[in-house]
């Protein structure tokens, strides 16, 4: 599976119609300790860019983005109890929201990894 990344520090892993999406370990070590994290409910629809997602951390709090458009199918639970999972493994186990994407082509006009790694 390739993952795609967005300038907003955001990575997508695409399966299909269904896509895993969290932030990248810049993004993490630049929000530090992460405490609190909330997604949008399931099943709401999200354009590219649209806010699916919060996180706070110690120093300030964030939005994270959808990627591409689509419909919201799961929040990662295990954040809620351990939201450091995010700076510990950012592209792992650390994944925030799974969406269902209204068109997998989309990702093509994202950043590759060695694009990303440029900025």
């Amino acid at each position: 599976m390739t993952t795609y990344y967005t300038k907003s520090h955001e990575w997508i892993r695409l399966d299909g119609e269904e896509a895993t999406v969290g932030i990248t370990a810049h993004a993490s070590e630049e929000l530090g300790e992460l405490v609190f994290m909330e997604a949008k409910d399931e099943g709401t629809d999200v354009a590219a860019g649209d806010a699916a997602a919060v996180v706070e951390s110690v120093k300030a709090a964030s939005d994270i983005y959808a990627p591409v458009a689509g419909v919201l199918s799961g929040f990662n639970t295990k954040l809620s109890d351990e939201p450091t999972l995010v700076g510990n493994d950012p592209e792992g186990e650390g994944w925030i929201f799974k969406m269902k994407v209204s068109n997998p082509d989309d990702v093509t006009s994202l950043l590759t990894a060695e694009q990303y790694k440029s900025l």
